[in-house]
């Protein structure tokens, strides 16, 4: 087996620069019509394989964290802050019961991402950004240069809604409303 040189990695930081500067994400991939997935997405076969394995062990429970007792007894507050602490460390995701957020308002807040990712490339763009501190940003793999791996076919964005909610014209109109609605982690958290 071969050993990269210096060029390879030129190579592929370039193909990845190539990538980040369309603004489009994987989406803008397929919708430009590509019929190949590029090679820097492809992951290696050895680590797919580890991966398939993985997925037979059933024996893990996703954490539940239930915000009922919150609501109840505020003492409860930091033993849910290291209860959250512990699932975020150990898993790096949790899922949350008992938040009070209308069912309504969740499927809403899917419909807006699906909306968002499907507008045309030239909309999303004006929000495209590795910038982390904007309060709101879409890109496609937020390790895309510092990651040696190969990327994830994914695209992701991001609002932040606490401490301080973005002004209405810094989130895009297909998901607007349902940002200010969720405004809940002033209610939990405060």
């Amino acid at each position: 087996m071969g050993t990269a040189t210096e060029s390879d990695f030129d190579y592929v930081l370039s193909e990845r620069k190539a990538f980040d500067e369309t603004k489009a994400g994987v989406k803008g991939l397929v919708d430009a019509g590509s019929k190949k997935v590029p090679s820097i997405f492809h992951h290696p076969p050895e680590k797919s394989e580890k991966k398939v394995s993985n997925l037979t062990n059933t024996s893990h429970v996703i954490p539940v964290i239930d915000l009922a007792e919150l609501h109840k007894d505020a003492s409860k507050r930091q033993g849910l802050v290291e209860i959250v602490k512990e699932a975020s460390q150990t898993w790096g995701f949790f899922q949350v019961i008992n938040h009070d957020i209308p069912v309504s308002v969740l499927e809403e807040m899917q419909n807006g991402v699906k909306r968002f990712h499907e507008l045309d490339a030239e909309h999303k763009r004006e929000f495209y950004s590795r910038d982390r501190t904007k309060p709101f940003f879409y890109n496609s793999n937020f390790d895309l240069y510092g990651s040696q791996a190969a990327l994830n076919w994914r695209d992701t964005f991001k609002c932040l809604l606490y401490p301080d909610p973005p002004k209405p014209e810094e989130i895009p109109a297909v998901c607007r409303y349902y940002v200010y609605q969720l405004r809940v982690p002033s209610r939990i958290f405060s």
